[in-house]
């Protein structure tokens, strides 16, 4: 519906001075996506209808502001709504201090990350953290500043600029859960001011938080035990689900949202093309459940997406939400939240499953759970990704592992034991990271390559260690989506073996995985005598290949083939370009697979496009997989 009469008006007023043709795009925008907003609202606050028109309001302020570029950016996007689902998208994530040591110096690498392919960046936490540790910057001081080490809000903006005339979308991190406990919000809380106490979820004695806590799981059971900290000066038990000093907001006061609406509308300014909402899984609270996943986190996104939808669309929302499989999919939208919610989201359940079937070289767990995902909306597109900068959680459905003779526990426990080097047999080099008895959680830390076994030199082993890091990338990359490499991966960097020398980070060994970017192998880039030289090659060879193939259109499911010789995972996207079968060989050992499968799917002349040669059937019909090997195979071109 379209918005109401006194809505245009107050709106209208602070849009006077702009042309008439950008007030009518305004006007046009917020007809469009008004009853998204309300609708939102509605189904989380009282009076939707006065927040509605607050919210309005400030996009309107949002879009007078925002710059002419941005604005032309804006007409970009609503050419092409699907961008983020094209198949050059290919990402990389980096600290901006590691890659290149501040934001002015990330612009003199942008080298590296062109001849990568790039064209999507994730910058970590760059927005002012409190001092001290502040869990990797998720414990954010200041929403509109930057970490003076790293530059100023201008250098960001410059940034931004420079990053789009080389057609690469800048993504930064906005964390919605809670603030540090030095927030400017959570300091006047603390001296008493009434508005901001009830910014926070802040009790009296333990009479709640001991009923709230018989069903919260622990998120860093070693360092940050229970979801609660008494807090002297705010005399009261504060609500801290990560650690003591990052304090959870109460997103049930209205307050909250119109805060983090002002944010969004600053942030998408400065010419941020991305928003990753870390930890949006947690920010609704009840009392009886595990206060995750719950159904006024994706109304409340639904309002906060049409907010940005009318003010600066060329925005997109990434959730980071590395939850169950079954409850994965409501993060881009399912129901009456399809298709207004996150543009984006994680696709853990592919970076387990990888990882589980490079451990057991066999693919039975990976296709039945893969094959049981709800289907995404069209519109949806997810984020695939061999690691991350935090751990690896073995997030093993029990019901998955049931299904294929497994159990659960036993199947997590093995896969931590595996790539932490303790399994009998096992090549992995990573550290265990939260082992919990009572739960059994026990997570993983270490680099891609480490995982992968790679030796840290030239030595036995290296052309096996690439060949299985190559081939859990070849795998996220040819799933659909927007694959996204860890800085360091794409030169098979080890662990860093300093990692707990640096002050803050000794209690932490997921600094081990997140190592300086090495200035040698960096250098060593296009040496193709070196390790790091192979590793980059083959992954600009992976984003080149991949942004020539519309069967990698993200708007197109992957569908994983039955019935497939138990080491190789087989999945087959259909687009009206053409069809694509992935092949992908999770063992040591070469593999069969039936040409006649190739045909079933549509492939005559089935031609693998990242070997770049027609694929060889044997006599009897099969054509063999070479170990650790991937193949995304298509119809022969007609030059080829």
């Amino acid at each position: 519906m379209a918005a109401p009469t006194d809505v245009h008006e107050a709106t209208s007023a602070i849009l006077a001075e702009l042309t008439p043709q950008r007030r009518t795009s305004f006007r046009l925008r917020l007809d469009r996506w008004y009853d998204d907003l309300l609708g939102g609202l509605a189904a989380v606050y009282p009076d939707p209808e006065a927040l509605a028109g607050r919210l309005a309001a400030a996009a309107a302020g949002g879009y007078r502001d925002r710059p002419e570029e941005l604005h032309e950016l804006d007409e970009r996007r609503l050419l092409e709504p699907d961008w983020l689902q094209h198949p050059r998208m290919f990402g990389y994530a980096c600290y901006a201090d590691r890659f290149a040591g501040d934001l002015p110096g990330v612009a003199r690498r942008l080298d590296h990350l062109t001849d990568l392919g790039v064209t999507y960046l994730h910058l970590m936490p760059l927005l002012q953290p409190r001092a001290g540790d502040n869990d990797g910057g998720y414990a954010v001081q200041d929403y509109r500043s930057v970490r003076p080490d790293l530059g100023t809000v201008d250098d960001l903006r410059a940034l931004a600029g420079t990053l789009r005339g080389r057609g690469i979308s800048l993504v930064l991190d906005l964390v919605l859960n809670h603030v540090a406990r030095e927030h400017d919000w959570a300091v006047r809380a603390r001296a008493g001011e009434p508005r901001y106490r009830d910014y926070f979820h802040i009790h009296p004695d333990r009479e709640l938080p001991d009923a709230y806590e018989e069903h919260l799981p622990e998120v860093f059971p070693d360092f940050a035990p229970g979801s609660f900290t008494w807090d002297e000066e705010a005399a009261g038990w504060v609500w801290t689900t990560f650690n003591s000093w990052q304090w959870d907001l109460d997103w049930s006061n209205p307050a909250v949202l119109e805060e983090f609406a002002d944010i969004v509308l600053f942030l998408a300014n400065l010419g941020v093309e991305v928003l990753r909402l870390d930890a949006i899984a947690f920010l609704w609270k009840r009392m009886g459940t595990s206060s995750q996943n719950q159904p006024e986190v994706h109304a409340i996104i639904q309002a906060l997406r049409a907010l940005a939808r009318i003010a600066c669309p060329a925005l997109a929302f990434k959730a980071e939400a590395i939850v169950g499989p079954r409850d994965l999919v409501q993060y881009l939208g399912a129901g009456r939240h399809a298709g207004r919610v996150s543009d984006l989201a994680y696709h853990n359940t592919l970076m387990v499953q990888a990882w589980s079937m490079l451990a057991t070289g066999e693919t039975g767990l990976a296709r039945h759970a893969l094959a049981s995902l709800p289907p995404t909306p069209a519109a949806g597109t997810w984020i695939t990704y061999v690691r991350c900068h935090d751990d690896i959680g073995w997030a093993i459905d029990d019901r998955d592992a049931e299904a294929v003779g497994l159990t659960g526990f036993g199947h997590r426990r093995f896969l931590a034991d595996w790539y932490a080097g303790e399994f009998p047999g096992s090549w992995a080099r990573g550290l265990v990271f939260q082992d919990n008895p009572e739960t059994g959680d026990r997570r993983t830390s270490g680099t891609a390559a480490a995982l992968c076994g790679l030796p840290d030199g030239e030595a036995p082993g290296t052309d096996v260690g690439l060949a299985r890091l190559f081939l859990v990338h070849a795998l996220v990359a040819g799933w659909g989506g927007i694959p996204v490499v860890w800085s360091g991966d794409e030169l098979a960097q080890p662990n860093d073996p300093a990692w707990a020398e640096e002050p803050g980070h000794e209690a932490d060994n997921r600094w081990a995985h997140r190592p300086p970017l090495d200035e040698d192998r960096a250098s060593a880039r296009h040496d193709l005598r070196t390790v790091p030289g192979r590793m980059f090659a083959a992954l600009a060879h992976l984003a080149s290949v991949r942004a020539g193939l519309p069967q990698l259109h993200a708007s197109v499911p992957s569908q994983v083939l039955e019935e497939t010789d138990p080491g190789v995972l087989a999945t087959v996207r259909r687009h009206p370009g053409g069809t694509m079968v992935g092949l992908y060989n999770v063992t040591s050992e070469s593999r069969p697979f039936p040409v006649s499968r190739l045909h079933e799917a549509g492939l005559h002349a089935p031609y693998d496009a990242l070997g770049g040669h027609p694929v060889t059937t044997g006599a009897d019909g099969v054509v063999r997989i070479p170990a650790y090997a991937a193949w995304w195979v298509v119809e022969r071109p007609s030059d080829g």
